[in-house]
């Protein structure tokens, strides 16, 4: 089968035809994709960010975003079969640990990350568990889906930590509208706080606006657009900033459109976080990290899909033309987010 490989860091990708992935255990599920996403992470993949922490030999097959049909089930999976319409939760977790036994399975002791650690899905066929399986309404396809699998999931995942701490008449800046802010924006359009949308790309803000931004404002070099953002706030600055960004100094630029006692979502990154400790306590401010988020929140988010109050704007490529998808997200001519389809 086809397969698009990292092959070493900082270097191109390459496609290579190696053998379809088996079956190996009672609970694995061989998946056809019909759609993977292009995520940021991919490219911080190649840059080499994740070479430490993820310490997967090359070479390997990347795409953490999957979604197609049930190609292949082990002897213990019962509950799907071969044509089955699905999105894959990005993990293969246990299901014994601690993590997984609440429910917190993206914290699960002994999991793996096809795309991350393991081979993903730019390829034809993926290997995964049926842990990691849900099935899509009829009403929903392999290729509007596949990015709600990490995107949307992660914003997802987010949003609903800020909900319970945003009322009314408070205020939530999203930093980046984007592949992940584009869908963040949705759900906190119905949080009922007032949203500010901060990007670069005025073709971004009007999406945003678009999809239920209450405000948007244009980021430049030199950060005057923090004030325009606490003149929304009347001056008060924001109970909460969403950055999907977390790059080129905007963690930097985020904190001062948050308010005392705040929380910080950081999403993106790429950047090192450098707040004065001092700042830290005095303003007793919180910083939270966010990764994916669990099964559950995929299984919702997929009803919300199909309900129709989720939608995910995305450019198509063939598997083949990997390269032009990778470099138009390198370039930000991506509206949304990139789906390679074989």
């Amino acid at each position: 089968m086809k397969a698009v490989r990292v092959v070493g860091y900082h270097e191109n990708l390459r496609m290579d035809d190696v053998e379809k992935p088996e079956l190996k255990g009672p609970l694995d599920v061989i998946v056809k994709i019909g759609a993977a996403g292009v995520c940021r992470t991919d490219l911080h993949i190649l840059e080499g960010q994740w070479e430490e922490k993820a310490q997967v030999k090359l070479p390997y097959c990347i795409g953490h975003e999957n979604a197609g049909w049930v190609d292949q089930v082990g002897e213990g999976v019962k509950h799907l079969k071969k044509g089955d319409k699905v999105i894959l939760h990005p993990l293969m977790t246990c299901g014994l640990c601690r993590a997984c036994r609440f429910g917190d399975d993206v914290h699960c002791e002994d999991s793996s990350f096809p795309g991350i650690n393991v081979d993903g899905g730019y390829a034809e066929y993926l290997r995964t568990s049926a842990r990691s399986v849900i099935k899509l309404d009829d009403s929903l396809e392999p290729a509007d889906v596949a990015a709600l699998a990490d995107a949307g999931l992660t914003a997802y995942h987010v949003v609903a930590k800020a909900a319970p701490k945003l009322r009314p008449g408070n205020f939530c800046v999203i930093i980046g509208a984007g592949g992940l802010g584009h869908i963040g924006i949705q759900y906190e359009a119905v949080s009922g706080a007032t949203t500010i949308v901060v990007d670069r790309n005025p073709e971004a803000l009007a999406l945003a606006k678009k999809i239920g931004a209450d405000h948007t404002v244009l980021a430049k070099d030199d950060d005057s657009f923090v004030k325009e953002v606490l003149d929304i706030t009347k001056g008060k600055a924001a109970e909460a900033v969403i950055d999907f960004v977390a790059e080129g100094g905007s963690t930097k630029t985020g904190v001062k459109m948050l308010r005392r006692n705040g929380d910080y979502y950081i999403v993106g990154y790429g950047e090192d976080l450098q707040i004065p400790t001092i700042d830290i306590i005095s303003t007793e401010i919180n910083f939270i990290g966010n990764l994916v988020g669990s099964y559950n929140d995929l299984a919702e988010l997929m009803e919300l899909a199909a309900q129709g109050k989720v939608n995910l704007h995305t450019q198509q490529y063939k598997l083949d033309d990997f390269q032009k998808a990778i470099d138009d997200l390198t370039n930000g001519k991506v509206r949304g987010r990139a789906i390679l389809v074989p």
